[in-house]
């Protein structure tokens, strides 16, 4: 049996009388509508419901977006993300956005028997900075290059959350570092640090522990002779992509991107940003597996790292873990009275 949150007319948006691409709350809530049809049609697939019992339809039709492709994970044969396509309006207008044609939709992840596997899988790939070695992310990236190299960059963007907007996290930065950024929208997206927005009050003490690990991991860097390259052109390339991420101050496996990018102010006003810079590496994924792979999509930078972004900060303070991580928050009417952005 289906769930409310599953069933669009119970837990769905509010009708939005004329969508505006110029509205990020617009653009978010038909980008993490179509995150929830694939949660949606991974449920249906699970519980065998087709035709007219399907309940997934719905989430990408009432913003008259048709399902393209979908995506499933080879070892499991679950569906864990979607392409979408934009029938009526890809077409640019003035002083707006470029409106997709298509849209990539990854979903986090589902514990039940049929997916738990793979996905508890790829969560422990995150916490150890080698998810780039996953079929899912291999995939997902090779349907970003055949649509960028179809249509160009601009025709098409991609989403996640959770566990999928890692995977679109990783896919996005790999393309723009090579010189095809995408349009990001990153809902509750992990990040392996301490959160120590959630465990520490004091903001003086935080500062001090971030910066001593930023220090830590330079002179670590400093000694196994890393380059900073942060003149290279990949990383100018990576600096001037900004993704939207969109994160809870009440969610422990997100919530930490907030100090990140407020303690990467702070370094750069005390014009310490050399030492932040050289902090990017991930000096684990180096010493213990960083060598290992082959894969043209490796990285030894964090996952995390991101020279520029724009952050979104839900401050909406809810009951329970369930709802601090939900994707269902992203459509929420009452988000523009309980948010703020930090431009990084």
């Amino acid at each position: 049996m289906a769930s409310r949150r599953e069933i669009f007319s119970f837990s769905g948006p509010p009708p939005i009388p004329s969508f505006d691409w110029n509205n990020l709350y617009h653009r978010a809530s038909l980008v993490s509508c179509l995150v929830q049809g694939v949660y949606t049609m991974e449920r249906d697939r699970q519980q065998n419901r087709c035709g007219s019992d399907s309940k997934a339809r719905p989430w990408w039709a009432f913003y008259r977006f048709t399902l393209y492709q979908q995506l499933r994970d080879a070892l499991d044969g679950s569906i864990y993300g979607a392409v979408f396509q934009n029938d009526i309006n890809y077409q640019n207008t003035p002083n707006s956005i470029v409106p997709p044609r298509y849209i990539i939709a990854l979903r986090g992840t589902i514990l039940s028997p049929q997916t738990m596997a793979c996905d508890v899988q790829l969560n422990i790939r995150i916490a150890f900075e080698n998810l780039y070695r996953g079929g899912r992310f291999v995939q997902a990236i090779q349907a970003m290059q055949y649509f960028v190299a179809t249509y160009g960059n601009t025709a098409i963007w991609i989403a996640g959350h959770s566990l999928g907007a890692g995977l679109a996290l990783l896919a996005g930065k790999i393309m723009a570092m090579y010189g095809c950024p995408v349009e990001a929208y990153i809902f509750n997206p992990p990040i392996s640090l301490i959160p120590l927005e959630q465990l520490v009050e004091s903001e003086d003490l935080k500062c001090a522990v971030r910066l001593a690990r930023d220090i830590l991991k330079a002179g670590i860097a400093r000694v196994l002779d890393l380059n900073e390259g942060h003149e290279s052109h990949l990383f100018m390339n990576l600096a001037s992509w900004r993704p939207h991420l969109f994160v809870n101050q009440s969610d422990p496996i997100c919530s930490e991107y907030i100090g990140y990018f407020n303690h990467r102010g702070d370094m750069n006003e005390l014009q310490l940003g050399r030492i932040e810079r050289l902090a990017r590496y991930s000096i684990r994924r180096i010493l213990f597996g960083g060598g290992e792979s082959s894969s043209s999509y490796s990285s030894e930078e964090h996952l995390h790292f991101l020279p520029s972004a724009i952050v979104m900060v839900n401050t909406i303070i809810s009951p329970d873990f369930q709802t601090d991580h939900g994707i269902h928050q992203w459509w929420n009417p009452m988000l523009g009275q309980f948010s703020y952005q930090i431009i990084a």
